[in-house]
């Protein structure tokens, strides 16, 4: 098996694990949904919904009580599923959602973790890759339901000297954007005016095929929105740790690249913040994560639905990087509605995110239960939250 090429040996041992239950000892944060943890998940990811930040607002909600944003999950477990294939750089690509229940403050969890499959891709990335996907299950201590389910794929790519063998750049360094004062004075005027729907309901029956989201906005992206990502999700536990813990884990694991410039070996999910690493990378510049980038899709959709609605599907694929210095506009439009079998009202949405050079960044659906004059309140958990 030679490090950091996709050969034979190395997918081999890649597929020895499929369909096993994986250890997680690096992917969480945090176990337990504390006031702290859901306040800062979710000012990492900038949302200012008072249903997670004010623990004194949940008691007047539905719900009776403070929640969580629902993908404070990845906190929980980061949904990054893809052993082995040492020197192989991880790209988050996407998440599929299902939520059954809400997330309630001083909620615990137990996860489980399968490892579902790897095929081999060629072309955009770079002329052979791979997509590692894998399943978690995230449930709750107290009463051993299981209150969602994600399936999380990564892309796995050349990085370093190997990708300039292959010719590849994925995504080309550029130079910084400048906005116009009234680009500037758009994005501010967005963020200022950006309310949740909160108490009041969105019907289903005020709801039409067609309607569109109010668009959301993330600012341009700088070092210290990445830093209130980590500090709310993972810290650098996913990276190896910090301090004695890295140099610890790089002794028990050679995914590491050494540093040409000081010989010290270093983890490439520095890339995200440092932009000589994210060069070598493949990704243009130092850049956002992808279920960071999904939180703010999730974020748009839970501002539009209001308290009584129910974030219940989530599927997103992350399509290019957002680099340090670019804005994210979060689109959703309503597509369909039904009533489902089990009595709820339904409504679909197509969403997508958009950087200021008008680049499709994600795209993805998302399906909301809401409340109905006909159909009734939104009754959790749903029937899928029985474990397996």
């Amino acid at each position: 098996m030679t490090w950091g090429t996709l050969d034979e040996d190395a997918l081999k041992s890649a597929r020895e694990l499929l369909g096993t239950k994986l250890r997680r000892d690096r992917m969480w944060w945090v176990r337990t949904l504390t006031e702290d943890a859901i306040r800062h998940f979710a000012e990492g990811i900038g949302d200012a919904n008072p249903l997670w930040n004010d623990p004194d607002y949940g008691p007047s909600t539905p719900w009776g009580t403070q929640l969580a944003a629902p993908t404070t999950l990845y906190a929980i477990d980061n949904t990054v599923v893809a052993p082995r294939l040492p020197g192989i750089q991880w790209v988050y690509a996407g998440t599929e959602w299902t939520w059954y229940d809400v997330l309630r403050v001083g909620d615990a969890f137990e996860t489980t973790v399968t490892y579902d499959s790897l095929e081999m891709k060629g072309g955009r990335f770079a002329k052979v890759w791979a997509m590692q996907r894998g399943s978690i299950d995230y449930v709750r201590k107290s009463d051993g339901l299981r209150v969602a389910r994600a399936y999380g794929s990564t892309a796995r790519t050349p990085r370093g000297e190997a990708l300039k063998k292959d010719g590849s750049t994925k995504y080309a360094p550029r130079d910084k954007y400048a906005y116009s004062p009234e680009e500037l004075d758009e994005i501010e005027y967005t963020i200022l005016t950006e309310t949740p729907r909160g108490a009041t309901p969105r019907l289903f029956e005020d709801v039409a095929v067609g309607e569109e989201m109010t668009p959301m906005v993330k600012p341009p992206l700088t070092t210290n929105d990445l830093v209130a990502w980590y500090s709310g999700v993972n810290g650098a536990r996913a990276y190896g740790g910090a301090y004695g813990d890295v140099v610890r884990y790089h002794a028990r694991h050679k995914d590491y690249e050494i540093s040409k410039t000081t010989g010290l070996k270093q983890s490439t999910g520095r890339a995200h913040m440092e932009a000589e690493l994210a060069k070598d990378v493949g990704m243009g510049g130092m850049y956002d994560m992808g279920p960071q980038r999904i939180s703010w899709c999730a974020n748009a959709v839970t501002h539009w639905m209001g308290d009584s609605g129910f974030l219940h599907r989530l599927s997103m694929r992350v399509l290019r990087p957002n680099l340090v210095g670019d804005t994210c506009w979060t689109k959703g439009t309503v597509t369909g509605k039904s009533v489902l079998d089990d009595g709820h009202a339904a409504v679909d949405l197509e969403l997508c995110a958009v950087n200021q050079r008008g680049e499709v960044n994600a795209t993805g659906t998302a399906t909301v239960l809401l409340p109905s004059t006909e159909h009734g309140e939104v009754r959790l958990p749903l029937a899928g939250a029985q474990a397996e």
